[in-house]
């Protein structure tokens, strides 16, 4: 879930809580609906800003050295990625 949609649920949420007269559908709280559309929006937000947090982000180095047989150089490989989720 991404930012935008946590926030798209949690305005339907509060429409369907408090900006809707209750028993407009019949046989559903709406009330009991909304709160729990806003409790999984602020869910979805919460979670997406901690995985969007430049602090999660992790780098990877790695070096490799090896002899090359025929003329006996040393060969070395350095490489570095994200090791992101």
């Amino acid at each position: 879930m991404r930012i935008g949609s946590a926030i798209f649920l949690i305005a339907i949420g509060a429409i369907l809580a408090w900006a809707i007269t209750p028993g407009l559908i019949p046989n559903v709280d709406q009330t009991l609906i909304g709160y729990i559309l806003m409790a999984v929006g602020v869910i979805g937000l919460i979670a997406s800003l901690i995985l969007a947090s430049p602090g999660r982000s992790r780098r990877i180095s790695e070096t490799r050295s090896v002899v090359d047989p025929n003329p006996g150089e040393r060969i070395t490989r350095n490489e570095s990625r994200d090791g992101g989720l």
